[in-house]
């Protein structure tokens, strides 16, 4: 097989000459070491090894921007069966490497499931030099491609998430006599449940929880508009009713269709012990009492950002030291067991008796906890809890 003349180097994506590491994979000697001088001619970076168990080793001990694997081994030198078992364990250490498969032996039949089971390419022994160093090429810049854009798509995703971190409160207020704990979980890097803890004015404590309808980066950016709005619509005089009528008018006039969310706005009076609230079509916060009865915050209204006329209802109950209170979405209580068994109200009822004796800030990451262990650690959907202690 002559080798060209001419070497070349590979083109980076952004212009750079840069070489190129090329694992290949052959148990005979005569192919090897053909390819080392092409590869050698020709600009590329070449490592060599013999078996399936050595490939293996190689790719978890560092990265390669292509492989270049022969199907057919010492156990059975026609069939390409050590190849292709070989390309699944291949994906596992890396799913985006570009795999070109050769074989003297090979059919249409073995190149269609080289392909399904993750090769990008396949070359008949013997080849031609010119063509092959054209798909080697080829490849690697498709995949130094991938790799960017991939790279990209993180950076991106950890700046948006760090700037949706950024809009939930960085602490939250001790207003005797209340104690605040909060956890905020998204399933992806962002999503679309919100929180907010805030003191408005001396004596009154607000609490609000949303869901928006999504996830990612859409259910993210809506998210962000609600926040504005109900830091602008929220303040001491504003009464929760007052909040939810002002922060659906806004939302109606930006939402997208088919996006809705569902909110709600608690007022803790620091002074009276009072706890006032309007719901908008969220999870019934729970308060529960020491006796171990429960008060559910019923909603009083529909969701926001579906009709702008929307009225909503406000209603106040009287707080005792003692008694807990605990907002949510329903990443808690739709969170699956492995059976496929929801958390449910009844888990969490369960868990925030089981942890009564907590402060609110230990209450929270307990429940939390409780959650992640009936799910084993996974969460399919955001999940946001807040706990309050009435002291």
């Amino acid at each position: 097989m002559p080798v060209p003349d001419v070497a070349r180097t590979l083109s980076s994506p952004t212009g750079m000459s840069l070489p190129a590491r090329v694992l290949v994979a052959d148990d005979q000697a005569d192919v090897l070491e053909a390819v080392r001088l092409l590869l050698r001619r020709s600009g590329l970076e070449g490592d060599f090894v013999t078996s399936p168990t050595a490939v293996l080793d190689r790719l978890r001990d560092q990265p390669y921007e292509l492989l270049l694997l022969d199907l057919n081994y010492t156990r059975d030198t026609t069939s390409g069966g050590e190849g292709l078992e070989l390309l699944q364990r291949i994906r596992q250490i890396d799913p985006v490497l570009p795999v070109v498969v050769m074989t003297g032996w090979g059919t249409i039949d073995t190149a269609v499931e080289a392909m399904r089971r993750g090769a990008r390419s396949f070359v008949q022994k013997p080849w031609d030099n010119t063509a092959l160093l054209d798909l080697l090429r080829r490849e690697i810049d498709d995949a130094r491609a991938v790799r960017q854009r991939d790279a990209r798509a993180q950076r991106e995703e950890e700046d948006a998430r760090m700037i949706q971190r950024s809009l939930l409160p960085q602490s939250l207020p001790a207003i005797t006599p209340f104690s605040l704990g909060a956890h905020w979980r998204p399933a992806s890097g962002y999503g679309g449940d919100w929180y907010d803890v805030s003191a408005l004015g001396s004596e009154v404590v607000g609490v609000a929880i949303a869901d928006v309808a999504g996830k990612g980066l859409p259910a993210a950016l809506l998210m962000s508009n609600l926040q504005a709005a109900v830091r602008a619509f929220w303040h001491p005089e504003a009464p929760p009713q007052q909040l939810c009528e002002s922060v659906n008018r806004l939302l109606c006039r930006h939402m997208v269709n088919g996006r809705f969310v569902t909110f709600c706005a608690v007022r803790l009076d620091c002074r009276t012990r009072a706890l006032t609230w309007a719901n908008a079509g969220h999870n019934p916060p729970l308060v529960v009492r020491t006796s171990g009865a429960v008060v559910r915050l019923q909603p009083g209204g529909t969701v926001m950002g579906v009709f702008e006329d929307a009225a909503y209802r406000e209603e106040s109950i009287p707080l005792e030291p003692g008694d807990r209170i605990v907002l949510y979405t329903d990443g808690i209580t739709e969170a699956l067991s492995a059976t496929g068994e929801e958390f449910g109200e009844e888990g969490l009822l369960a868990a925030i008796n089981a942890h009564a004796g907590a402060g609110a800030a230990a209450l929270t990451e307990k429940i939390f906890s409780d959650v992640l262990a009936f799910a084993g650690g996974t969460l399919g959907d955001d999940a946001t809890l807040i706990a309050v202690a009435v002291e």
